[in-house]
């Protein structure tokens, strides 16, 4: 009878254990704020070529940047190594689209880092392995995640799970899907922690990060999965801005029936000049648009925001400013 107590209080454990995981508990990062209580920093996605296709071309750009900034971290917004994320944790491709690429003193700072669809190709694993951070400590990886700043809170979101393309890809593509094995209970336990997340937060600003777009003229458009599943709880917590990469372009699209900013930042490496769809627009309007590489910066303080675009020359091609206490754009 011991021995049949002990085999359920075991069996028991371990289902308690797989709810927790599935329910995807959101790990918290703590960053400071400056003294003079701004936050800073850059957003780069779709980036991993070993240095090809412009990428050290834009990580050069970044550092000029990030250096009259003064930023405090590094924002990826997925597939961070082409064509199919990391084999394990000693591929070069980390070293060599990475640790090679982002050189600049003012780069040297946190990295915080989601995976997208071609991540997924890869050894998830490898990507999420603290083994990396070892080898790198900028890297911070992790499915899902808040990342505190005082006056901003980031929420960080594993969009891949959520497309069923995936699932079903025609392409024969195979995904890791370690740590995914009940792709529904994962997604219901993620929009669980992060609606709780986001009703609990009292930062001034909150901002959403995944690799997908919710809305986009390029290549892919909009995520039919982001719009059912996510948005509405975006938009019922007062989200401010959401930011992704996926689509190999700069965007900004305004949303017409709530504050929601979205911002794309997928043009680190390879872009896809021509390949806009404006037909793709619903119910927002597109405040730019820029079909080549390039990557974003945020300046915050506790009530005003200030993004600028850039390209591969070092050219700003948007800015946009807004004061969160009038809610009106400058």
């Amino acid at each position: 009878m011991t021995k049949l107590i002990q085999k359920v209080l075991l069996v028991y454990c371990i289902l308690k254990s797989l709810i927790i995981c599935s329910s995807g508990d959101l790990q918290r990062f703590e960053h400071p704020r400056k003294s003079d209580g701004s936050v800073s920093f850059l957003v780069v996605g779709d980036w991993g070529r070993r240095g090809f296709y412009n990428q050290s071309e834009i990580a050069n750009q970044m550092g000029i940047i990030g250096e009259k900034l003064n930023i405090d971290f590094v924002i990826s917004t997925g597939d961070n190594f082409y064509d199919n994320g990391l084999v394990g944790v000693n591929d070069t491709n980390f070293e060599e689209s990475f640790i090679n690429i982002y050189t600049a003193r003012s780069l040297q700072k946190p990295w915080f880092t989601i995976l997208g669809n071609h991540d997924y190709r890869g050894n998830v694993e490898a990507q999420l392995s603290p083994v990396l951070r070892k080898v790198d400590e900028r890297w911070i990886c992790l499915r899902s995640y808040i990342l505190n700043t005082e006056i901003a809170e980031f929420f960080f979101v594993d969009t891949t799970p959520f497309v069923d393309m995936y699932v079903y890809d025609p392409r024969d593509h195979k995904y890791d899907w370690r740590g995914v094995s009940h792709r529904k209970r994962y997604r219901k336990g993620l929009i669980m922690d992060l609606e709780n997340a986001l009703k609990e937060s009292t930062a001034n600003w909150k901002i959403v990060v995944g690799h997908h777009a919710i809305r986009s003229i390029g290549h892919h458009g909009d995520t039919e999965e982001l719009v059912k599943w996510l948005l509405p709880i975006l938009q019922a917590n007062d989200v401010d801005f959401y930011m992704n990469g996926h689509d190999h372009c700069l965007e900004h699209i305004s949303n017409f029936d709530s504050k929601i900013q979205f911002f794309t930042s997928g043009a680190g490496s390879k872009a896809w000049r021509g390949d806009v769809k404006t037909s793709n627009i619903n119910n927002g309007e597109v405040k730019f648009f820029h079909d080549g590489q390039g990557f974003m910066s945020v300046l915050l303080t506790s009530i005003d925001a200030e993004i600028a675009f850039y390209d591969v020359f070092d050219k700003i091609g948007h800015t946009w400013k807004i004061t969160k206490q009038y809610h009106s754009v400058i």
